[in-house]
């Protein structure tokens, strides 16, 4: 026999109803919202299920993905469009929303929706609560600069943490290190002070420089009659 079931699904508890290909009512049951339970009540009753209907909300995709990968054929439609079937009933109620469901699975006249992947879920989600956890620092970084206002307190400009900034002056002051090394080269067995690139000077200045090494010239020979005095002029009175 061919078997079309409806899920009205809330909180705690789904609502299950099953007709046949005539639209007759076969059986309705209500089990807790969990898609092991809904499979073994599905199997148990019925299991020459040909659809199971269930409208899509924040347990549709928990709930879908749970029912297909134990072999039930779920298939989750648009909320908006069900409304519209559903709302026409004369009394609206859990029990009359499944059934509504279980007709729409057998005529076929609904949207199904696709839903996505759990690896696309659990991106989706990491990314939501960094944005949350953003949003929320942010404001409470807003109120404390409101507060603080108050009592004539006023914050500047927040700079990064402090143990950032220690792990910035470390690497400086490694990088200054490494530099003063590279600039030190050996002439024979004494070691020669490289002089440093001009600034704004070509990129790799600083290397060329430090891979010529810099002679000092000798000083010319002063002669005597080159000198000059150095005393202040005297005066005669």
């Amino acid at each position: 026999m061919t078997i079309y079931a409806g899920l009205d699904v809330s909180d705690k508890t789904t609502h299950i109803c099953a007709v046949d290909a005539d639209g007759r009512v076969k059986w309705r049951d209500v089990c807790a919202t969990d898609p092991e339970v809904l499979a073994k009540t599905l199997m148990k009753r019925c299991p020459d299920m040909v659809r199971v209907v269930l409208e899509t909300g924040s347990l549709s995709a928990f709930l879908y993905h749970g029912l297909v990968e134990r072999g039930v054929p779920a298939v989750c439609i648009c909320a908006r469009h069900a409304k519209g079937v559903l709302s026409a009933r004369v009394n609206k109620s859990d029990v009359h929303d499944a059934e509504g469901l279980a007709q729409l699975a057998r005529t076929g006249w609904f949207k199904a929706v696709h839903i996505k992947g759990s690896a696309t879920h659990l991106d989706r989600t990491q990314l939501k609560v960094r944005e949350q956890l953003i949003k929320s620092h942010h404001a409470m970084v807003n109120q404390l600069r409101g507060l603080l206002k108050l009592f004539g307190l006023r914050m500047g400009k927040v700079t990064t943490p402090g143990k950032r900034t220690e792990r910035y002056r470390a690497s400086a002051r490694s990088s200054r290190s490494a530099t003063r090394a590279a600039s030190r080269i050996r002439v024979g067995s004494r070691a020669v002070k490289m002089p440093a690139p001009m600034p704004g000077s070509y990129p790799g200045a600083a290397s060329r420089a430090s891979a010529i090494p810099r002679v000092a010239s000798p000083r010319p020979a002063i002669r005597c009659s080159d000198r000059r005095s150095t005393r202040p002029p005297t005066m005669s009175l």
